[in-house]
């Protein structure tokens, strides 16, 4: 006859975990949608159209190469000030080991993404992370070019790409 009280705790006791579970899911969903909505475009980055492209006027002349002045400006990052920038030169490694800007994120991994430079157009791809990379809060699928006021976030770390 003692089981029987037994018994019903365990079923509270089920019930609470699995609400709390619950709860825990609701709240990480949505940090994970107030995230994307935080950070303001710049005022100099071209306007997509409604199917996320850029309009093809806004074109790479030669012309354009002379005031080049590509950084990644960071938002927020682990282990770094928000509104620092990096210089991009030629490109960069993002990762947590040997590269050109390090990121103190557990969720990076060692070579995470490169930036480099195609022509006049600069590209961001990832390095086959776990835990991927986004562009303007969509997972990175190949090598993408960069617009200015694109947001690339790694794990927890947030950065804009300026030109």
């Amino acid at each position: 006859m003692t089981l029987q009280p037994v018994s019903v705790g365990l079923k509270f006791g089920f019930l609470i975990v699995l609400y709390l579970f619950l709860m825990w899911v609701a709240w990480s969903a949505l940090r994970d949608l107030r995230r994307g909505s935080g950070v303001v475009q710049s005022d100099r980055a071209p306007s997509p159209d409604a199917t996320g492209m850029y309009s093809a006027e806004s074109g790479f002349g030669d012309a354009e190469l002379d005031g080049l002045d590509p950084r990644l400006l960071v938002e927020h990052a682990p282990g770094h000030e928000p509104g620092m920038a990096y210089e991009l030169g030629n490109g960069a490694m993002l990762g947590r080991g040997d590269v050109e800007i390090k990121l103190d994120d557990p969720f990076a991994s060692s070579q995470h993404a490169r930036i480099f430079r195609e022509g006049p157009v600069f590209v961001i791809e990832d390095l086959g992370s776990t835990n991927g990379t986004y562009l303007n809060d969509e997972p990175l699928n190949g090598p993408q070019p960069l617009h200015p006021g694109d947001r690339i976030r790694i794990g927890d770390s947030e950065f804009s790409f300026l030109q």
